[in-house]
């Protein structure tokens, strides 16, 4: 078992809350370009309120802990332990109350060199409380959005968290699956499921688009969320983000471990090797 004490200790030391690696530059660029609704920062979400610049970050300062002060544009953003483990807590709740009804989850990632084994570890646990972890649409194609344009890619599986890769890179299978920030797989994922009329997610568990792009269609979502996601923030502020966990998404996978350690327990999970 781990404390909250050791976890906000680790949380400190593998700079997960604290001073990120994440800069104030990257945060106030994501600010300035979700209140131009700039599709590259929405993550799926189609926002209800205005969200000036002013706005986003007095919110910000509310959920991460980042400086309100408009006058801090350098140096690297603060996320607060605390509001971490709050997070934390919030986000085991919700998988306690899913394991407990034996719902179907879908789980996805578009940081799949960092995060894939954090969710992992989630689907495995709550495929062994008896919820049924969806993976529909597996090898479907969808065009993600990158800094090279647009991408042929195609939706996989990976321990049953989806991700998206580009064709020829890896085999379906294999660990190693693009970043990205497209609400798209998801939507694809839940279509497949409706499509079929299997059964649909009573919990989406990821980040990025995963959670943002089903929230928006009305599933309830729960994610991580880095200080330059203001999205998830704004979808939780919303009403249509049910938790979203502020931390560095963007530091080494195994640093990761201590939560997923930390939420099974807060969640009454156990791991199954």
């Amino acid at each position: 078992m781990l404390s909250t004490g050791a976890l906000r200790a680790h949380l400190l030391a593998a700079r997960l809350a604290g001073p990120v690696a994440t800069s104030r530059e990257e945060s106030l660029r994501s600010y300035r370009l979700f209140a131009a609704r700039d599709p590259r920062v929405l993550l799926g979400l189609d926002p209800e309120g205005g969200w000036a610049v002013r706005d986003l970050l007095a919110l910000m300062a509310a959920r991460c802990g980042v400086s309100a002060d408009p006058a801090h544009v350098s140096g690297p953003d603060t996320i607060d332990p605390e509001r971490t483990v709050a997070a934390l807590e919030a986000f085991a709740q919700r998988l306690r109350e899913v394991a407990r009804s034996r719902g179907p989850v879908l789980l996805g990632t578009g940081h799949p060199d960092r995060l894939l084994g954090f969710y992992a570890t989630l689907a495995r646990a709550l495929s062994a409380a008896g919820c049924v972890v969806l993976t529909p649409a597996q090898g479907w194609g969808v065009d993600v959005a990158t800094r090279f344009g647009v991408r042929p890619h195609r939706l996989d599986y990976v321990q049953g968290v989806a991700l998206v890769r580009e064709p020829g890179v890896r085999p379906l299978g294999s660990a190693t699956g693009a970043h990205t920030h497209s609400p798209l797989p998801v939507r694809i994922a839940l279509g497949a499921l409706a499509e079929s009329g299997g059964p649909l997610p009573e919990l989406v568990v990821g980040d990025h688009g995963w959670v943002c792009g089903a929230g928006q269609l009305g599933f309830e979502a729960i994610g991580l969320a880095d200080t330059d996601d203001p999205a998830v923030f704004v979808g939780e502020a919303e009403g249509r983000v049910a938790v979203a966990v502020p931390l560095d998404d963007g530091v080494r996978s195994d640093y990761y471990r201590p939560l997923t350690r930390y939420v099974l327990d807060r969640a009454s999970l156990s791991l199954a090797e």
